[in-house]
């Protein structure tokens, strides 16, 4: 909003019909950007975890109250400053300002991107395979959840949960603990007697405690592992327990059964997630743009984008790469909710990045542009905004990867590479190629979809109210 005003303030001068026109081209691309984050963010209100629950609150909070503010609170601040709205600016950014928003075939972004519409299946391809192997190392992805390992080493926690690995191998205060639905009598004692006997033969088992009463109704049988923690044959241990016949109800709790459990509700309820995310972007994106094409293309790259992000990831914390840099220590995997949150946030920003590009290409479309140089405008136009946000958020968010706790490191350096990679090399390189390559096959949707977005859609024609002809796009 804030240098699409000056642009449409050239012809009338500040004013009421300036910040219209404004609000319906920029403050459209804003209504859009709020609601399609707000949408990834409430992707993680699906999931039972409260703290993913509460992010996904506070997530469309923020982005509901920033729409709000950006286009109530924003305009009338901006047509009280009338002329004077770059008046603190210095002269010369003042000057090429103006001058880029006049002359759109000389910028930096024009010509990048002609450069790549001249070639763009290379383009388009290399572009592809680098983000492809950028995303191969997340195959191999290992999961763990919080423990004091995450903890600087000055941190008392690590230190304990240290001195206890290497002195105390065979660790007796995480068992894996079973609760017995079953009568106080001596049937229901020899019974579990013997299921006892049942999980001491079973691989990985150190000993088994008998079985005690803790309660009316209830029993308590604790078996420790060989290996604890949350190591894979801990685990396997946790699914042995619970496949053993039992002779009463019987449930397994414990420190690897409860990241069990956690990792199966993630898994069970990621779909709907992604289903959410998927589908609202690809809504908000057709009645946006009118074509099917697009979205579809939006959530692809968005999905390279995540998958590179998680790749470097991989590469960097879980193989133990940069820890003198980072200053971390390696526990050799990711935490469990990364590429939930990270895939919010990214496809959230992804997608906010892709409205204020393609409105700005649909925008020059309508107005007569083909599709080549629609995309030159559009991604000149963009180019300083998008990058100057993906910069600001970057810095914003990368600042965590200063804290000592790895969980915190591990999501501000994830999330400002999933935005940085966005900006640059999908914004600027994989967009415009494929763009080039579909050609009018971007504009596509079926008829009865055609039909319906004539009836619901937006037009990003520039006339305004009135007006009676289309205003030319300067190119």
């Amino acid at each position: 909003i804030v240098p699409r005003y000056p642009e449409e303030m050239a012809p009338p001068g500040p004013g009421l019909e300036a910040m219209t026109r404004t609000l319906r081209t920029a403050g459209k691309s804003v209504l859009f950007s709020a609601i399609t984050v707000a949408a990834a963010l409430a992707g993680l209100m699906i999931f039972p975890q409260r703290f993913l629950f509460s992010m996904g609150v506070a997530g469309v909070l923020v982005a509901g109250v920033a729409g709000v503010v950006a286009l109530v609170v924003l305009p009338a601040v901006i047509l009280l400053l009338g002329h004077r709205i770059n008046a603190l600016a210095p002269r010369s950014w003042r000057r090429r300002s103006e001058e880029a928003d006049l002359v759109l075939t000389s910028g930096f972004w024009y010509r990048l991107s002609r450069a790549v519409m001249r070639r763009p299946g290379p383009v388009a391809a290399v572009t592809a395979i680098v983000l492809v192997v950028f995303a191969l190392p997340a195959f191999g992805i290992n999961f763990t959840s919080v423990d004091a390992g995450v903890l600087p080493t000055s941190a008392s926690a690590r230190q304990v949960a240290d001195t206890i690995a290497d002195e105390f191998p065979e660790d007796r205060s995480q068992p894996n603990f079973l609760a017995v639905a079953a009568p106080d009598t001596p049937e229901a004692a020899a019974a579990l007697a013997a299921y006892a006997d049942d999980l001491r033969a079973l691989p990985g088992v150190v000993t088994v405690t008998e079985p005690a009463v803790v309660g009316p109704g209830t029993w308590r049988i604790d078996v420790f592992a060989a290996e604890g923690g949350l190591s894979d044959p801990a685990q396997a241990l946790v699914a042995d327990i619970r496949d053993a016949p039992a002779p009463f109800p019987t449930q397994v709790g414990g420190l690897a059964a409860s990241f069990v459990d956690q990792k199966d509700s993630l898994a069970a309820h990621l779909p709907w997630a992604i289903l959410i995310v998927a589908a609202t972007t690809i809504v908000a994106l057709f009645v946006m743009t009118g074509s099917v094409i697009l979205p579809l293309k939006a959530v692809v790259m968005n999905l390279l984008t995540l998958g590179a992000t998680l790749g470097i990831l991989v590469w960097i914390f879980q193989d133990g790469r940069l820890e003198g840099l980072l200053q971390y220590d390696s526990v050799g995997a990711l935490d469990l909710t990364q590429p939930i949150l990270l895939g919010a946030l990214a496809f959230g920003l992804s997608t906010d990045y892709a409205v204020f590009l393609l409105s700005r290409i649909k925008e020059a479309h309508d107005g007569g542009a083909d599709t080549t140089d629609a995309v030159a405008v559009g991604l000149q136009r963009t180019g300083r905004i998008v990058t100057a946000a993906a910069l600001l958020f970057a810095i914003a968010i990368g600042a965590f990867a200063t804290s000592q706790i790895t969980l915190i490191k591990e999501l501000g350096v994830g999330t400002a590479l999933a935005v940085l990679i966005d900006a640059t090399i999908i914004r600027a390189l994989l967009v415009p190629a494929l763009m080039a390559m579909f050609g009018r096959w971007n504009w596509w949707a079926p008829a009865p979809l055609r039909r319906l977005h004539g009836r619901i859609g937006f037009s990003e024609s520039l006339d305004g109210p009135g007006d009676g002809e289309t205003r030319p796009v300067r190119a």
